[in-house]
């Protein structure tokens, strides 16, 4: 082994010293390494199978390991913990011809051990140092655990709450989505790829995934390529622009052509548009998926695949068993799979790999820093601050730590679904469930009393869908009536009511997409029971979507959306709910009155014929059987605290193309509580040369305002908020009346006008 990295040394230094050479240091030792290799190495680094988890000491006679041994594998996923991983490497390093060390990728898609809110509640904070926190800590916990490559972040922009998979993403906005973007690769990436705490990136799916029609997952997309560029592009832009050093090809179709081998999408848009020069894998069995697709074998949709710049297949092994031959007969170039090769080689140089294929398997680290106390409590103070307080009738919240409290619901004493879809490193059974939170906050100052209420759905085997990844749900074998009449009996017994209702953890996510979007019909019926009861009712509501609300806003008092917490969930909840922490969360998807307006979103067009003045209007654009408004706004979300806002004030009424503006508010605290508030800053361009959206998103900023004070918020506007992509796909501002508006929620807003000149 030493005498191939001395070997290798010299040739690097040999390719450095050339006369005239021009390329980095990282590019010649990546050449030089090529320059090893035989075309079956080569293909076998684009390869990357699921490992599964292996038994120490059980991986060197699997058939991973074998295929590792001869050069097949670039890397895997799948496989944790520092023992299991280095026995993995060690096989590459020291029994392979080239001892080319692996890349070892897993989903850590909202922390690791120490699990955060899922993205669209952590989204919901706002808050872009937080976002980062979450990342780095992730990221920290991961690389300590033998990790280097991290399946996120996912930054397909969503309007359907339908699709299970909007709760692994961050809402509806293109520009919030983009501020996300960037903040995760940085908190995952950090300055120095290379140190030994910092992971690899892989930004998902690229592209277009979050618009599948139906909202059914791995569906077909259609759209224009105007809208692509405004709206859903722009977060994997940013990512790129952030420095993510992968990206993944999303499972559905653009233009007829699956992403998995669009030349358009993966090298004329990625590569040459936005020079992004990373590495690009498959998602799970996307090459072999293209078959079902219709658009040929595995050997034909392999060699598009790498044809269209897609550069390692997860999973389904087709470049593996096919590109040789696909050589051999001159439908893909020898070129094609070094350069692929290449960017592979590049990013294990880049992550310090080929200096030290150990340098993420050190088990001394793994026990200080994974699940750490400072850890969790970072996790705590995230999702505190991704709770959104949708309702709050007589301010009932907080509660007070006194009397009796009823805590009523089936996922009031879940530890498994605390944490939320995609937490697959997640200690399940050391969860905080909320009954446990609640419990601990009182402590002896008031009495906890429990019942389960119902199960989560009336339908078992709807609850059997929504059980994987170890998430029980532990069904209730009593009926109904039994169930809720317990719960009603307890609940005469208490001062107020808390109502724990909402979805289960794999009822959003990855295959989780559904066709109602209302509560199920046995939780309905247990908040009808507890109301009559006559005893103030706070619904905590756990969810990974918009869910339909109407009956819940106009009949329960107090609603505090907590999403999916992570592995702090229940004592979180309990900062909120006892006031601890005042809520500040707002909300990034919009929540409809019934799945009918879906999709339903702030930064819509206006229509030839818009609705003007009251609904209903005939011959105008609304609905017969139900307004346009949703029950809930883009940016919504309440405080204990209340939130007075001024006249929208600017610095100066025209602006010319290199000038900046001002844009001023004065927010006023007139609550008797402490708080934060998102103030939010929306652009409308009244004239364009296409139809342009009624508002847009440019800027927000979390604010901490006493009770009583009055501070005064600024905005800077640049020509750059003021443009967008022409019919011809061309950056452009226009010249024109523009409106800057100002509020706590794109409803909710102060206006004024500007031109631009």
């Amino acid at each position: 082994m030493k005498f191939f990295y001395l070997l290798l040394l010299v040739v690097v230094l040999a390719a450095c010293s050339g006369p005239g050479q021009k390329k980095s240091a990282l590019d010649a030792r990546v050449d030089s390494l090529l320059n090893l290799m035989t075309l079956d190495e080569k293909i076998g680094q684009l390869n990357l199978p699921s490992a599964g988890q292996f038994t120490t000491g059980a991986a060197e006679n699997s058939d991973i390991a074998k295929k590792i041994e001869q050069g097949q594998v670039g890397g895997l996923f799948n496989i944790k913990r520092v023992a299991a991983i280095r026995e993995m490497q060690q096989i590459a390093v020291e029994k392979s011809r080239l001892k080319i060390p692996l890349l070892f990728g897993m989903d850590v898609i909202h922390g690791y051990e120490s699990v955060f809110p899922i993205p669209l509640g952590l989204s919901c904070s706002w808050d872009m140092e937080l976002v980062e926190r979450s990342a780095r800590i992730a990221a920290t916990e991961a690389s300590a655990d033998g990790i280097n490559w991290t399946f996120s972040p996912m930054l397909d922009l969503s309007r359907d709450p339908r699709w299970g998979r909007i709760s692994e993403g961050n809402g509806e906005d293109t520009y919030l989505s983009a501020q996300i973007a960037k903040a995760m690769v940085r908190g995952y990436q950090g300055n120095d790829l290379a140190a030994n705490n910092t992971i690899m990136s892989c930004v998902k799916h690229f592209a277009l995934y979050g618009a599948a029609e139906a909202g059914r997952d791995y569906n077909t997309t259609d759209m224009s390529r105007y809208r692509m560029y405004n709206e859903y592009f722009p977060p994997y832009h940013a990512a790129v622009e952030a420095g993510a050093g992968s990206f993944m090809a999303s499972f559905n179709e653009i233009d007829g052509i699956p992403a998995t081998a669009n030349k358009w999408l993966l090298t004329d848009v990625l590569r040459k548009q936005w020079g992004f020069n990373g590495f690009i894998v498959s998602d799970y069995t996307g090459v072999s998926e293209m078959i079902a697709h219709g658009i040929g074998d595995l050997q034909t949709v392999s060699a598009k695949a790498v044809a269209a710049g897609l550069d390692m297949d997860m999973v389904s092994e087709g470049l593996l068993t096919t590109l040789r031959k696909s050589v051999e007969e001159g439908k893909i170039t020898e070129q094609q799979i070094t350069e692929a090769c290449r960017r592979i080689l590049k990013a294990k140089f880049q992550l310090g790999l080929l200096d030290d294929p150990y340098k993420y398997c050190n088990e001394d680290r793994a026990k200080a820093e994974v699940y750490s106390a400072a850890h969790r409590a970072e996790a705590r103070k995230a999702a505190t601050e991704s709770f959104v307080l949708l309702k709050n009738d007589n301010s009932i919240l907080p509660l007070q730590k006194k009397g009796t409290i009823a805590v009523v619901g089936p996922l009031a004493n879940n530890r498994e679904n605390m944490t939320g879809t995609w937490s697959v490193a997640a200690r399940f059974s050391e969860s905080v469930s909320v009954l446990e939170g609640l419990t601990s906050a009182v402590g002896a100052t008031a009495k906890i009393v429990y019942a389960r209420g119902s199960n989560l759905h009336e339908d078992a085997a709807i609850e059997e869908r929504a059980t994987l990844f170890g998430k029980s749900l532990n069904r209730d074998k009593r009926t109904a009536e039994e169930m809720r009449n317990e719960a009603v009996r307890i609940a005469r017994t208490a001062d107020v009511i808390v109502a724990v209702v909402g979805e289960g953890a794999e009822m959003t996510g990855e295959a989780s997409s559904v066709t109602s979007l209302e509560l199920p019909q046995t939780q309905r019926e247990l908040l009808k029971a507890l109301l009559q009861t006559g005893k103030p009712v706070v619904a905590v509501l756990f969810t990974g979507r918009p869910l339909v609300l109407k009956w819940e806003q106009e009949n329960v008092p107090a609603i505090l959306n907590v999403w999916f917490g992570g592995s702090e969930a229940g004592d979180a909840i309990a900062d909120v709910v006892f006031g601890a922490v005042n809520p500040s969360g707002k909300l990034t998807t919009t929540f409809p009155q019934n799945v009918g307006q879906v999709p339903l979103y702030y930064a819509h067009k206006n229509t030839g014929r818009p609705l003007s003045g009251p609904w209903f209007q005939k011959f105008q654009s609304n609905y017969i059987d139900v307004s346009n408004e949703p029950v809930y706004p883009f940016g919504f979300g309440l405080s204990y605290a209340a939130f007075i806002y001024g006249d929208v004030k600017l610095s100066k009424s025209t602006m010319a193309a290199s000038d900046k503006l001002k844009v001023t508010v004065d927010v006023t605290n007139v609550g008797k509580y402490d708080g934060a508030e998102v103030v939010q800053l929306y652009i409308r361009d009244w004239v364009g040369s296409v139809t342009r959206p009624v508002k847009e998103l440019k800027g927000f900023k979390k604010v901490w305002i006493k009770a009583g004070e009055t501070k005064t918020v600024a905005f800077e506007i640049t020509t750059q908020d003021l443009s967008f992509y022409n019919y011809d796909l061309q950056w452009v501002a226009e010249p024109g009346e523009f409106s800057a508006l100002v509020g706590g929620n794109s409803r909710d807003v102060k206006e004024t006008k500007f031109t631009l000149q």
